[in-house]
Order: C-alpha cells, then structure tokens, then sequence
C-alpha cells in the first residue's frame, strides 16, 4: 500500500541498521581491546570466571617473586658464611702456627691477638648481614616464605653463627697447650657453620623447584583465562565484515525507503 503519512519500510529498515549497527560497534570494541568480555552483559558467567582466574593467576605471579626474594635473602647468608669460612680458615692457620715451640712468646702474642680480631669479625659479619632489616646468623629465628595458599609456604630457619654461636668467643692461642686445644674447637665451629650453610643451600634449592611449578601453574592459569575471555580474532573479523556488509545495505535500502513517499506524492500533482 502506497501511503504519505507511515512509511514503515523505513522504520523497518532504521531497526535493521541499528542492529547492524550495534554488532559492528561490539565487533570493533573486542577487535580493539583484544578481549571478548569487555563487561558483565557480554557474558556475566564468563566474566565471573575470569576474574577469579585473574586473582589466582595474580597471586601465583606474586608467589614466584617471594620465592626470588627468598633466594636473594638466602644467597645473602650464605655468601656471609662463606667469608666466615675464610676467617675461621685462618684462625685455624694461626693457631697451628701458635702450636708449635718455635715461636717465642711475644711473636705468638701477635698471633694471638690477630686471632681475636678474626674472632671479632666474625661476630661482626654476623650481626651486620642483613637483608631488608631481617638478620638470620646471629640466632636461629624462622622467616616464612610464602607462596599461594594459606598453608603454601617454606619456613627457612637461621643459624647462631656469632663467636659465640660457634664457640670460639673464649678461644686463645697465647700458649702451645691453648693454641693445641683451639684446633679442636674450630673444627667443631667450622663443622657448625658447614650444616648452617648446606641448610641454606638446600633451601635454595627447594625454592628454585618451587619457582619452577608456580611458572608452570602460572602459564597454564593463563592459556585458560586466555580461553575464556580473549577474541577469537579470525571470528570476530568474519563477524565485522559480515556486520559491514549489513550495515552498508541497510543504509542502501533506508535511502530506498524515505524515497518511497515521494511515488505518493507523484500521484498527488
């Protein structure tokens, strides 16, 4: 029917190109940002999971950055206890050389108070390595390092590695007989500090493992949140094109339509 006053045919053609329309708008949204749930109504479901893949993945991130930090903290002790090592190496020297009778009495006070002073650095090395304020060889307190979940974590214990800690506070090689007995200690010391090292090392060691399976938990976490909220791209192109299509018809046949009225009009002259 040929009329003046509704032209339906339009109307029915602006609703189809607004359609058109909005796909295309939601095409290029997800082409742009690369995602496929950009807000709740695209997929509430969806969007739900992937936040919650994002909290985990987050985490995990974060538990292999504390585990790092934990074997820098670690690497810190235990690059100390190898200079201790040096020190109680030459303690030991000296006091071999004290030991023996072809010294005289003032040359082993020399030694002697060269031994103190490696005492004492001992003690100093011990208390002055330290790692964001934390100080693990002068007790034997416990640092957690933590990774995922509430019961995730490696608890890392320090060692007494001070003069005493050792216990070579008291030690003196100012005689044959004190420098003879003062071999015996250090051995002890540096057997006590070899065990606090191994410790750490072994400690290392784990926390490299676990370094190693929070990466692997982390890719796989994100290849599936991957699934769940990224565009198809070779889809959603297939999709706009299709949508450009529609909306570049749907503008031809509007134009078509609004011509209508005027047929009505010829009628009228």
């Amino acid at each position: 029917m040929l009329v003046i006053k509704n032209n339906i045919m339009a109307s029915n053609a602006a609703r189809h190109l607004g359609q058109s329309y909005d796909a295309l708008a939601k095409s290029v949204e997800r082409l742009s940002s690369g995602l496929r749930i950009n807000s709740a109504k695209d997929d509430a479901a969806g969007l739900a999971v992937r936040e919650l893949m994002r909290a985990d993945i987050a985490v995990t991130q974060q538990g292999v950055r504390n585990a790092q930090d934990g074997i820098s903290m670690l690497q810190t002790m235990e690059g100390a206890l190898q200079t201790i090592d040096n020190v109680l190496v030459r303690m030991k020297q000296l006091a071999e050389q004290a030991a023996t009778g072809s010294y005289s009495s003032a040359q082993r006070a020399i030694m002697n108070q060269e031994f103190s002073e490696m005492s004492n650095e001992i003690d100093r090395i011990a208390t002055a390595t330290k790692f964001n304020s934390i100080t693990m060889l002068d007790n034997s307190a416990s640092v957690s390092i933590h990774f995922g979940g509430t019961n995730d974590y490696i608890n890392v214990t320090g060692a007494d590695m001070t003069k005493s800690g050792l216990g070579v506070s008291t030690l003196s090689i100012g005689s044959t007989t004190s420098a003879k007995a003062a071999l015996a200690t250090i051995d002890t010391a540096i057997s006590t500090k070899d065990t606090a090292r191994a410790a750490f090392g072994y400690k290392m060691n784990r926390l490299e493992s676990t370094i190693e399976v929070l990466n692997i938990s982390a890719e796989n976490l994100s290849a599936a949140e991957s699934r769940v909220s990224d565009v198809d791209v070779a889809t959603e192109m297939a999709s706009m094109t299709r949508n450009q299509v529609l909306a570049s018809a749907g503008i031809s046949m509007l134009t078509q339509a609004n011509s209508m009225p005027q047929m009505a009009l010829n009628l009228l002259r």
